[in-house]
């Protein structure tokens, strides 16, 4: 893989889930959506499927297949997601339980496939050890919370939270990346 690409992962990695995490924080601010917080979530959401494939190549041979299985399918539901987004935009929806009660199950599944996928890629990121594995671990306690809110009664704002650790934990990859991918002149090593 050339540096080139390398950095295109980074810089993906690091850019998306920041604005990604800036619309939670302005939903969670503004106490639902607005018609600005969800055109930057949806350009946060456009590339979530390409990077995770960017992140499984950054890391083969190492990460195995179950690490491929896993990006595809957290791409798939970031897909729908980001489909969702404009679904939310075109109707005025005004918050997260308006989407889920117009969506139900369909949003659901989606959510499965995004907390499977996630979970297989992110066994496979730590058993490849090519990441950070501090910045995989936190993209893992993040798809832990979602699952949580997803299964138990708990808060909503456990959700923007369990987007939030994941989302620091994809950027945490980026700037692992770019870390091993800047050579440093032997006297600073």
């Amino acid at each position: 893989m050339t540096v080139a690409l390398q950095w295109i992962i980074a810089i993906t990695a690091i850019l998306a889930p920041t604005l990604h995490l800036l619309s939670d924080v302005l939903e969670w601010n503004s106490g639902g959506f607005s018609h600005m917080q969800l055109l930057i979530n949806y350009v946060g959401f456009l590339p979530i499927p390409f990077l995770l494939f960017g992140l499984y190549a950054y890391q083969r041979p190492q990460i195995g297949w179950d690490g491929l299985i896993g990006s595809v399918l957290y791409g798939i539901a970031f897909i729908y997601f980001a489909h969702t987004t404009l679904i939310a935009i075109e109707g005025s929806i005004s918050n997260y339980e308006m989407l889920l009660g117009k969506l139900g199950g369909v949003y659901t599944f989606h959510g499965g496939l995004m907390v499977v996928g996630g979970t297989m890629f992110g066994i496979a990121s730590l058993r490849a050890k090519v990441l950070w594995q501090g910045a995989v671990s936190l993209f893992m306690v993040g798809i832990i919370l979602n699952f949580g809110v997803a299964l138990l009664p708990l808060p909503d704002i456990l959700q923007i939270l369990g987007s939030s650790v994941r989302n620091l934990g994809l950027i945490a990859m980026g700037v692992s990346i770019i870390r091993k991918s800047v050579v440093l002149p032997q006297s600073l090593t």
